[in-house]
């Protein structure tokens, strides 16, 4: 059973992230799913736009900590949003953490309702936020993204789009994506292609300069046993070891 609902209007494809029951988290499983779908749609001539979303109250709780994706793959899925040969749009209702901001941040336009919430969970649990760096760094104010990585803050919408994570958010996000969507059906296809090329150009320069370094250092440190402790102590509900 796919983890990812599939729908199109005018154009536009609606693919959902759908194991509310997991948070929505990247398992392979997932990681694997929305790539399947991701490609279809770059080989649709009929798709215009993507639109990226979720069900339940959390677009996506990061990596699954019982069926993690291998870091390869998620760099691969990373890439591929960026790389896509239509825009992404991020459309999200609920909550974020690790991970699933480098599906945020990979997205071409991302906007939030206002009751959103975020955070660079991965120093709380021994990690780092190694792989989503890589669209994360060319698209976000470097100060606040230092303080939100190094602390683990959780911070709201407003604060995402001041930073550059999000590209707008308010109340009903619907109606802060409308004129997007407009915007993408009004476009020509092969100038919507051309421009996204354009515009994406310094991102994956960043993946295809430090993506097979930064890989292995995920590796490395999902393998540690800092991470082994900020696992359990994660699903035990209590503060790791190190906590003072």
């Amino acid at each position: 059973m796919t983890a990812i609902g599939r729908a199109r209007a005018r154009g536009v494809a609606t693919l959902t992230l759908d194991a509310p029951h997991h948070r929505n988290a990247l398992s392979a499983a997932l990681v694997a799913d929305l790539a399947g779908a991701l490609a279809d749609c770059a080989g649709d001539d009929g798709v215009r736009a993507v639109v990226l979303t979720h069900t339940g109250t959390t677009f996506s709780a990061g990596a699954d900590l019982r069926d993690p994706p291998e870091p390869g793959a998620l760099a691969a899925l990373l890439r591929q949003i960026v790389a896509l040969p239509r825009p992404v749009i991020a459309r999200v209702t609920g909550h974020t953490r690790a991970g699933g901001l480098g599906l945020v941040a990979a997205c071409d336009i991302a906007v939030a309702a206002t009751t959103a919430t975020f955070a660079f969970t991965e120093v709380r649990i021994g990690v780092a936020p190694a792989l989503i760096s890589l669209p994360l760094l060319p698209r976000t104010d470097p100060r606040a993204l230092a303080r939100h990585c190094l602390t683990g803050e959780r911070f709201d919408a407003a604060e995402a789009t001041r930073m550059g994570l999000l590209t707008a958010c308010g109340d009903d996000v619907d109606a802060v994506l409308e004129p997007v969507l407009d915007g993408v059906r009004r476009a020509a296809p092969r100038a919507l292609a051309e421009t996204k090329r354009l515009l994406t150009a310094r991102v994956l320069e960043s993946f295809d300069r430090d993506a097979d370094g930064l890989t292995a250092l995920s590796a490395r440190l999902f393998a540690s046993a800092d991470a082994r402790e900020g696992m359990t102590a994660f699903l035990e509900r209590r503060d790791p070891e190190w906590v003072v």
